[in-house]
């Protein structure tokens, strides 16, 4: 599942650093500390490894 922003797939790459041990879960807040809590670690690196070239900032709201 490739990220839809920046955003997220900066969150993304917060959790898999976690998830490696690189960084403590306690650092994380928000959408990071969910996507470590619900993704696995190829999920994860699935994400930050999309394109960032043409991402929005943020992604547009779903109804």
């Amino acid at each position: 599942m490739p990220a839809k922003s920046k955003a997220q797939q900066k969150a993304a790459g917060a959790a898999l650093s976690a998830k490696r041990g690189d960084t403590k879960e306690s650092h994380l807040k928000g959408a990071s500390r969910q996507m470590y809590q619900s993704m696995s670690k190829k999920e994860l690196k699935d994400m930050t490894s999309t394109s960032r070239k043409g991402k929005p900032e943020k992604a547009a709201k779903s109804r």
